[in-house]
């Protein structure tokens, strides 16, 4: 019987614990099934309180494409004012920027105007008519009348989608490049063309005239196009000064962000390691000082940039003196708060060793402390340097200055989205360039040497 109970009890064993593995997995598994659901029931709030159905369905990817194409490319407009029967053709509909003799694809007599919109599509306007070829549809002729408005006269079959006609308005555009409309006003035939217009020069400079080749053996050309200045100068000035795309502006508005970046981050590490040596355990015994310095941080950097940002602009005005004021404060907390807990972690054992060689307490920290924090304190730095320099653009936008408030002008416009991509892309570009000395300066700092 003895020896029964004692073969009897291995068994049972194993059962007990193939029961606890079971359970184990059971309650991992229903725990795995409960946070998945958590999720599902999370996802549906969510879809709900921010009416996802209803963002959806008001969505206009047309409208999407059509700003993509207008910051790629410009138009050039074709218009006919019905009061005083005038025509102009000018580049993106802008008077500064008409044309004396029309472009070779606009044929203009006094009773006609006729524009070959390319790929068999023309527009022929005749007095307050015109008649618009659409390869593929046929010909709409289009009248603006005095009485009934604008009368349109369509090919038989269904309406197309790229077209709308009321009598207090018609509006054609069958492919991305080519658009008409008609008003009681004036007639417009608009056509785009990839690239983005009068980039380097002005419309009625006589630099345009020139190719890249001819510019620069014109520049260094002893025979001047002015006699004050040197060719070279001349030409880089009309570059510069160009009232379409402002580039000096652009480039100062860049130097004010990176600017504000520097300044605001500068100033919060050099005032945040000091605070950092107060709000650490293992250099401030003071308990009570250590509290206060700590909630000090979690203040300035419980306020988001933004906030500050608001709050100097009432104080200080507009410029960009608040965007770093702004930075400088929110880094503050955060960066003393990361540089007391590597003050916190340092290896009391270099410190002891340097301390048992009789040095004095300046040099314990020179050669105990720092060599440990100083790569921290380093990358920590230049991190967040790089992490400004986007963080300037946005504060900018609201009034700080720099490049963030010229990209909120010029989508204010809703007109040149080029002029929008042109900055886009000199902020990305800034931003890579950042992060780029960054990371060289963090290799020739921290290692003496620059990484291979």
């Amino acid at each position: 019987m003895a020896s029964m109970n004692a073969s009897a009890l291995p068994h049972d064993l194993d059962h007990r614990r193939r029961q606890a593995v079971f359970a184990a997995v059971n309650r991992t598994a229903l725990t795995n099934i409960a946070l998945f659901l958590g999720v599902l029931v999370y996802l549906a709030y969510a879809w709900v309180a921010f009416d996802v159905s209803g963002l959806i369905s008001s969505a206009r990817p047309e409208r999407a494409v059509l700003l993509a194409t207008d910051s790629v490319a410009h138009k050039v407009h074709v218009t006919k004012s019905l009061r005083t029967d005038d025509v102009e053709v000018t580049v993106e509909g802008e008077r500064t920027a008409t044309y004396e003799t029309p472009p070779e694809w606009v044929e203009m007599s006094p009773q006609t105007v006729h524009a070959d919109l390319g790929n068999g599509y023309t527009v022929q306007i005749t007095d307050h008519t015109v008649h618009f070829d659409v390869p593929g549809y046929g010909l709409i002729t289009i009248e603006a009348t005095a009485d009934e408005g604008i009368v349109t006269t369509l090919p038989e079959g269904p309406t197309p989608s790229w077209l709308r006609a009321t009598p207090a308005k018609f509006d054609a555009r069958p492919t991305l490049t080519r658009r008409v409309q008609v008003s009681r006003a004036r007639i417009e035939v608009h056509r785009f063309f990839l690239g983005w217009e009068n980039f380097f020069f002005p419309f009625r400079s006589e630099l345009n005239a020139y190719s890249a080749g001819e510019l620069w053996s014109l520049a260094f050309s002893e025979d001047r196009l002015t006699e004050d200045l040197p060719n070279w100068r001349y030409i880089l000035g009309t570059f510069w000064d160009n009232p379409d795309w402002q580039h000096g502006n652009v480039f100062v508005a860049l130097l004010e962000t990176l600017l504000m970046a520097v300044l605001g981050t500068l100033t919060a590490a050099f005032v945040g390691l000091p605070l950092a040596l107060l709000a650490a355990r293992n250099f401030t015994p003071a308990r009570i000082l250590q509290f206060f310095v700590r909630r000090l941080f979690d203040f300035l950097r419980g306020i988001d940039m933004l906030i500050w940002s608001l709050i100097f602009i009432r104080a200080f005005g507009l410029g960009p003196l608040t965007g770093a004021l702004a930075i400088a404060f929110t880094d503050t907390g955060t960066l003393g708060k990361l540089f007391s807990e590597a003050l916190e972690n340092i290896d009391e054992r270099q410190v002891e060793g340097v301390r048992s060689t009789g040095g004095n307490k300046l040099q314990v920290y020179r050669f105990g402390v720092i060599p440990q924090i100083l790569p921290i304190f380093l990358s920590q730095g230049l991190y967040y340097l790089e992490s400004n320099t986007r963080s300037a653009t946005v504060i900018g936008a609201l009034g700080a200055g720099g490049i963030g408030l010229m990209l909120v002008e010029t989508m204010r416009t809703s007109r040149d989205w080029e002029n929008t991509l042109y900055i886009i892309i000199l902020t990305v570009i800034l931003v890579m360039a950042m992060d780029s000395l960054s990371g060289w300066i963090r290799r020739r700092l921290i290692h003496g040497r620059e990484a291979k």
